[in-house]
């Protein structure tokens, strides 16, 4: 695939994907008034999360779009007379937001099945505190196109523990309630996971391995649509 090729691939479906998980997210809102206070106390902590997630993406594949509008990817803005990369801010929103994005799954997990945090659910929040603090880090360099090892591997393994362990505390206890709904959200999380890895190990000397983060993304976009039909099936 050319350079071209490649790049106007990436411009679409990073617009289609905006416009599918905001719209996502609106049915989310629109519908949970009409939940009881029970569902609603359930699934409150995932429509955040997944609000939060566009809100990242909105800086991540949005500021890319931009930037291709302005000329290329190296596209900067001035802020307090400091040169920001649009890519780079971008990846550091999305870096945040997913990072709440599973402390919230986590919640969400909990409510579901009435299962207390324990040692392990507060080791996967002390993950993501970790993760934040850790992409504060200067070395994380967030102004490049391409991020940095080991700093990208090493921030990238508190979100691996955040969602991996969230995955298993999810499938756990939804495989041995029959709970459909939270199974398959358990399957795209890990999906989403298999996806991402190599994109975190092999970026930096292979970037068409990349394009991995179309199946990865379109795992999240899944686990919406999942969780929106289970909000509009237990509508009241």
């Amino acid at each position: 695939m050319d350079e071209t090729t490649r790049m106007w691939v990436e411009i679409l479906f990073n617009v289609g994907y905006l416009i599918a998980i905001y719209w996502l997210v609106a049915l989310m809102f629109r519908t949970k008034p009409q939940l009881s206070q029970e569902y609603q106390r359930i699934f409150a902590p995932i429509v955040w999360a997944f609000l939060l997630l566009a809100l990242g993406d909105t800086g991540h594949v949005g500021f890319r779009v931009v930037a291709y509008a302005l000329g290329d990817l190296e596209a900067t803005f001035s802020l307090f007379g400091r040169d920001i990369g649009l890519v780079g801010i971008g990846a550091l929103s999305t870096a945040v937001t997913v990072t709440f994005f599973y402390m919230l799954v986590l919640v969400a997990w909990s409510r579901r099945f009435e299962k207390p945090l324990g040692w392990f659910g507060w080791l996967l929040l002390l993950a993501g505190v970790a993760r934040l603090v850790y992409m504060a880090f200067p070395e994380n360099q967030w102004n490049n196109l391409v991020p940095p090892q080991p700093y990208s591997l090493y921030r990238n393994a508190f979100l691996i523990v955040q969602g991996l362990g969230a995955a298993y505390l999810i499938l756990r206890d939804a495989l041995a309630e029959k709970d459909r709904t939270f199974v398959w959200v358990g399957v795209c999380i890990l999906l989403s996971y298999a996806f991402y890895t190599p994109v975190i190990l092999f970026v930096q000397t292979v970037p068409m391995v990349g394009m991995l983060m179309i199946p990865k993304t379109l795992a999240y976009v899944a686990i919406a649509w999942i969780v929106y039909r289970e909000i509009r099936s237990v509508a009241a």
